[in-house]
């Protein structure tokens, strides 16, 4: 089995991002700029800051922006491929794309292209290997999960199901878009537009999914004001990316 530090991180950056439209109309989502830096640089810059150094970019939406923009990688001091849709396939479909990248691995890290987690990779990756399942993900405790949907954990980690977005307010925890991966999750994964949220996670319950809270900073830009929050988070932002 592979080092820790040698794992693949697989980006999901081919999103549409409508939602944030109003504030960033001409550019892909992980793109916008918090502060002097696009949000995918301090993406980047934090696998990087952790010693992951292989990153797999899968691409859609404007992908010449980003492909543009960061090249091979080797400005940040990794190498970066890209895995680019050509229709909109949806989370798991963007992942089934880019299976040929990830074809000498037992595993690998998947982070959400438009959401940041102050969180030891390292740490995520060791709990992965000791509970042997499928697929683990960070989970973090928000007091509002209405417009999130919800993660249910058993007391040993492990996923009993997921609640979808239902309007009412109240404390949970929710799914902030850092998963590994064994390998064999692309037999679970259909041909097409699929979402792991929606259509994968449910039909794998059985076959282990784990839950790792996490107490850090956690941020999606996927609304004008969670932007905006970005922007007056930008400092600690930049410090959690750099390992500062």
């Amino acid at each position: 089995m592979s080092s820790i530090l040698d794992i693949t991180a697989v980006l999901l950056v081919g999103g549409m991002g409508t939602r944030l439209r109003s504030v960033l109309p001409a550019a892909p989502k992980p793109l916008a700029s918090v502060g002097s830096r696009s949000f995918l640089e301090l993406l980047v810059r934090q696998l990087r800051s952790q010693g992951i150094r292989r990153l797999v970019m899968c691409s859609g939406y404007l992908a010449d922006q980003i492909e543009a923009t960061f090249g091979d990688g080797r400005a940040w001091d990794v190498t970066i491929e890209y895995s680019r849709e050509r229709q909109p396939l949806g989370t798991a479909g963007a992942l089934k794309l880019a299976q040929r990248h990830l074809q000498e691995v037992d595993e690998f890290l998947v982070m959400n292209g438009d959401s940041f987690l102050d969180i030891d990779f390292k740490q995520l990756v060791r709990f992965h290997r000791e509970r042997k399942g499928l697929a683990s993900m960070a989970v973090v405790p928000v007091a509002d999960t209405g417009r999130y949907g919800t993660v249910r954990v058993d007391p040993t980690g492990r996923v009993l199901g997921f609640t979808e977005k239902a309007g009412t307010s109240g404390p949970g925890l929710i799914n902030a878009g850092v998963y590994v991966f064994n390998r064999a999750i692309f037999e679970h994964i259909p041909e097409g537009p699929v979402s792991l949220e929606k259509n994968v996670f449910p039909l794998i319950l059985d076959r282990g999914i784990y839950a790792l809270e996490q107490r850090g900073m956690f941020i999606d830009i996927g609304t004008p004001e969670d932007y905006a929050r970005a922007q007056v988070l930008c400092d600690r932002l930049c410090d959690a990316a750099f390992g500062r």
